[in-house]
């Protein structure tokens, strides 16, 4: 890299340890900031700082500002349905179609070792506690990635949890609304079809 003042440096290297951001993206971001005004600056640097404030929640381990999430203490959600995402920002994605309102509980990951994320590193046995805790939870919902990663988890979860007696399901797989047929893999197709539901 090319001799820039310090704070360009320790800039990009800050930006360079993001997810996806590479070297050149990180010194693209790095003169992009610099274009703002001082006071942009300032704002974006105390909400860089405000991150600080987020925890886990003691319960479902997702991200909150106290030490139990909204969602864990609505006594309106029902607490008989669990469901198991791999991390907090899929709890959005889920509520953001308003066709859920059980509770939640977040794994930490998916099972990875070539990376390093075994059942030792998630938070499988936190999981497994809950469940035992909470007899009145019957359904446990494995809400994960139709990827090899959440294939794996899914299938480890289904045998870890099977001598709990709770009812372990996923979610459905198949045709996206507006898909063609014709353009349809194989594996999806035969998806849609083990999924099919009733037309009334």
């Amino acid at each position: 890299m090319r001799n820039f003042p310090a704070p360009i440096h320790n800039a990009t290297a800050a930006l360079g340890r993001l997810p996806g951001v590479g070297p050149k993206t990180a010194l693209r971001y790095t003169f992009a900031l610099l274009r703002l005004p001082k006071y942009e600056l300032d704002n974006l640097a105390a909400t860089i700082v405000g991150l600080k404030n987020v925890q886990t929640c003691s319960v479902c381990f997702a991200f909150t500002e106290k030490p139990v999430c909204e969602i864990c203490a609505d006594s309106s959600r029902t607490g008989d349905m669990l469901c198991v995402v791999s991390e907090s920002r899929d709890i959005a994605t889920i509520e953001a179609t308003h066709a859920y309102r059980g509770k939640y509980f977040v794994l930490g990951g998916v099972l990875n070792p070539i990376d390093g994320a075994t059942p030792d590193t998630l938070r499988c046995h936190e999981l497994v506690a809950r469940l035992t805790l909470h007899p009145e939870i019957v359904e446990v919902i494995l809400a994960f990635s139709p990827d090899v990663h959440g294939e794996t988890t899914i299938l480890y979860l289904g045998k870890q949890l099977g001598s709990l007696n709770r009812k372990t399901t996923r979610l459905a797989r198949g045709l996206p609304m507006g898909a063609d047929i014709e353009y349809a893999d194989e594996v999806t197709l035969a998806s849609a079809f083990t999924g099919r539901s009733n037309t009334q």
